[in-house]
């Protein structure tokens, strides 16, 4: 499998904010490599995150891992000289290292029966919506959202068909410009306390009070639900084989990367093991 250290974000990470925490300034040390303080800030563009310093920790774990990884790999006896001789090194080690066996039809059907989720078409539902934004730390925000809300609610509630248009004159989402129009919406794609309001809304139906959510006011219209729908394992054998040896994989590429760090001396970072997502795929 490729291991990608350095993943492309879909789009920059935001700057921080100035009021937001100041940032580490310290560089780190791998069994005596040093990586500086400005390597560290120019790795958190590969690495957008909620918050500065939630980008600050990823793109240090991800420069501390490759460090453990060339530091491996060197041990071994393969040298790199550049970039392109590391990431190879690096994918040589992992081969030889990480041996994960083919599973049998009986372990599938156990990975299909504990993430049907991850195979099935997943509960969805059709909706529209307005948005008013507020910003959930600004009472003031939150208390004038809300009242815009539950004027456009009323108006709603009389007249379901002028959502639409409503929504193209006072929506905060870009979906105003579909009419407030979401499409389908999977279970697990939205943010949960949106979801939970879905969930327990009757299809066709306005819901009786704006849904509160970290954006803001939400007057949400539900059009339609559409149930989950199993898949019979025949039908995605490959694709479930597929799947849990990259889950497998991943765990044990994360095991392997426990034992590095318990033998490495590390200095200025607390390395706690490795989060599953890019650093291990």
């Amino acid at each position: 499998m490729a291991v990608h250290i350095h993943p492309r974000p879909a789009a920059p990470t935001p700057a921080p904010k100035a009021h937001g925490p100041a940032l580490p300034e310290h560089d780190i040390t791998v069994n005596g490599s040093v990586i500086t303080a400005r390597d560290v800030a120019a790795e958190m563009q590969h690495h957008p995150a909620d918050s500065a310093d939630a980008a600050w920790d990823a793109a240090a774990r991800a420069l501390v891992v490759r460090r453990l990884l060339l530091d491996a790999a060197a041990e071994a006896g393969t040298a790199a000289a550049n970039e392109a001789e590391e990431d190879a090194a690096i994918s040589a080690l992992l081969a030889a290292e990480i041996r994960i066996p083919t599973p049998d039809e009986a372990a599938c059907r156990r990975w299909l029966a504990a993430h049907p989720e991850r195979f099935g078409r997943p509960e969805a539902w059709e909706a529209s919506h307005i948005l008013i934004a507020a910003d959930p730390e600004v009472p003031e925000e939150r208390v004038g959202a809300e009242a815009r809300a539950r004027d456009l609610l009323t108006q709603i509630t009389a007249a379901p068909w002028r959502l639409a248009e409503l929504a193209r004159r006072h929506s905060d989402c870009p979906s105003r410009e579909e009419g407030g129009d979401l499409g389908r919406i999977a279970r697990g794609s939205t943010v949960p306390e949106f979801e939970a309001a879905l969930a327990g809304a009757a299809a066709g139906g306005i819901l009786p009070e704006p849904v509160p959510t970290r954006y803001g006011l939400h007057v949400v219209q539900v059009h339609r639900h559409i149930p989950a729908q199993a898949v019979a394992f025949e039908d995605v054998a490959k694709e479930v084989a597929r799947d849990l040896v990259r889950a497998s994989w991943e765990a044990a590429a994360r095991q392997f990367l426990a034992v590095l760090a318990s033998r490495a001396k590390i200095e200025g970072y607390a390395f706690d093991g490795v989060a599953s997502g890019p650093l291990v795929q």
